[in-house]
């Protein structure tokens, strides 16, 4: 998986746009709270994706950063935006048995029936009766 942004129609993106997404990229990976905090309010995209359709809030997610998925929701980014593999965060987060970020995704609008396999269908296949319990409340 590659942090790059996409290239633009008018061509590759230049080496200021590709390090700063990477910085985005490996503080929501690594839950940089601060760090991301700051890029955010200097008008840093929240919803950024990489070449695989990744999204920052994907991998604070999948990295079992509670925090960091609610500061980028605060922040406008779309907490059920799927990968090109059709996964959402919350799935990941399911797959992944972080209930914490379960319950920071739901707070946020997640709908556990998005994406392939869809959260509750990876809350099932997981034997993960407290997850698929919260997504019926």
């Amino acid at each position: 998986m590659t942090d790059q942004p996409q290239p633009s129609a008018s061509g590759a993106p230049d080496d200021d746009v590709v390090e700063l997404a990477s910085r985005l990229f490996e503080a929501s990976r690594a839950g940089d709270e601060p760090t991301l905090k700051a890029y955010l309010e200097a008008g840093a995209p929240s919803s950024l994706a990489n070449q695989a359709g990744d999204s920052l809030v994907m991998l604070a997610a999948y990295h079992g950063h509670a925090g960091v998925v609610r500061l980028l929701g605060d922040h406008g980014a779309d907490v059920a935006a799927a990968n090109d593999r059709g996964q959402t965060p919350l799935a990941g987060a399911v797959f992944k048995g972080y209930g914490d970020v379960v319950e920071a995704l739901l707070e946020l609008g997640a709908d556990p029936d998005a994406g392939t396999p869809s959260a509750r269908e990876a809350a099932r296949m997981f034997g993960r009766q407290e997850m698929l319990a919260r997504f019926d409340v």
